[in-house]
């Protein structure tokens, strides 16, 4: 692990830390940043936790989450400066870019802390000091999991670190469906359930915690949202403000959603669009052979995982989606060739 001499003894002594994380929180990053807490406190550092924005209830579980400040809420924002601009170190974990945190990026590139950057997504910026970075990793948690291990401090990793990092394994995995569930992933999360991790526990708090809203919300953007486009083996949901308003659409609401898409018989790639305040979120799901992260890079100012990306648009809702599917039509063979020969 590069530098790791270093990077120990910049946690030899009692230091003031601040872990972030990206925009709107899922279980990886917020699993990762508490799991990461929990350890460092045990360790006798001074550590605090900023979010950018907030994130789903359905996390609000893991031990350290009412000590979290939300640098968007208004009552934490001035706190959050203040741990920022006194941090000796900032762990900045699952995002690979500073613009991913929003105005936070701005104090931590003007900061004089050590930088460490923990993250598994293509192309890193280079602004850490000291970055554990692999994209073989099937999620942050994983990483730190493993970051912890080469310190030395295994036997530290009690229950509340061990949930927080299983949580982010298994939601990245896809409940260990993914492609990325590897042998290492298996290896790593037999050692969290040792340490303590209730896993049929945290699936039910992750999966099995729908509000009603939430539910009546699904059951409309299948039926009425849902748009299938066989013969380009794609489908996709648009989700509107006005549907969003009339669901009581909290932070997470839509996390998850555009797989049902992705489940259909056929479908190789889908897409969710979200009409929010700043304009157009995009959430991409593809089969294993498709590339989405490089279709939202190159059309969508976005990125993220071969068969997860995320991206954005400044457009309308409508215009968003019927560049969409003029793009889709356009590099068909380039995104589906592999796939149409074994599609009946």
């Amino acid at each position: 692990m590069e530098a790791l001499g270093t990077f120990k003894k910049e946690l030899s002594s009692a230091r003031k830390i601040v872990i972030t994380t990206h925009v709107k929180p899922d279980a990886d990053a917020l699993g990762s940043s508490l799991g990461l807490y929990n350890y460092l406190i045990r360790k006798g550092h001074e550590v605090t936790v900023i979010t950018p924005s907030d994130y789903p209830y359905f996390l609000t579980w893991m031990k350290g989450n009412d000590e979290v400040l939300d640098f968007s809420s208004y009552t934490d924002r001035e706190k959050a400066q203040a741990k920022l601009t006194t941090a000796e170190i900032i762990f900045c974990l699952d995002f690979s870019a500073l613009d991913r945190v929003n105005a936070i990026g701005d104090l931590i590139r003007k900061s004089n802390a050590y930088i460490v950057n923990i993250d598994h997504h293509q192309d890193p910026e280079d602004f850490a000091d000291f970055r554990l970075w692999s994209t073989s990793a099937a999620a942050t948690c994983e990483l730190v999991y493993e970051l912890i291990v080469a310190l030395g401090d295994q036997a530290l990793i009690d229950k509340a670190i061990a949930s927080c990092l299983y949580a982010g394994i298994m939601t990245d995995t896809g409940g260990f469906r993914h492609p990325n569930t590897t042998k290492n992933v298996h290896l790593v999360v037999a050692e969290l359930i040792e340490a303590g991790a209730d896993s049929a526990k945290i699936a039910n708090l992750i999966y099995d915690s729908n509000s009603i809203n939430r539910l009546k919300f699904i059951g409309f953007a299948i039926t009425r949202r849902l748009v299938i486009l066989k013969d380009l083996h794609t489908a996709y949901f648009v989700i509107s403000k006005k549907d969003l308003k009339k669901y009581q659409s909290q932070t997470g609401d839509t996390e998850g959603l555009v797989n049902y898409a992705l489940s259909l018989e056929g479908i190789k790639l889908a897409a969710l669009f979200s009409e929010r305040e700043d304009g157009i979120k995009i959430s991409f799901r593809s089969s294993v052979e498709v590339p989405v992260n490089k279709f939202a890079a190159d059309h969508f100012q976005g990125g993220g995982h071969v068969n997860a990306a995320g991206g954005k648009s400044s457009l309308s809702l409508k215009k968003t989606v019927e560049r969409f599917e003029s793009l889709v039509q356009e590099h068909q063979e380039a995104l589906f060739h592999a796939q149409v020969e074994s599609i009946h």
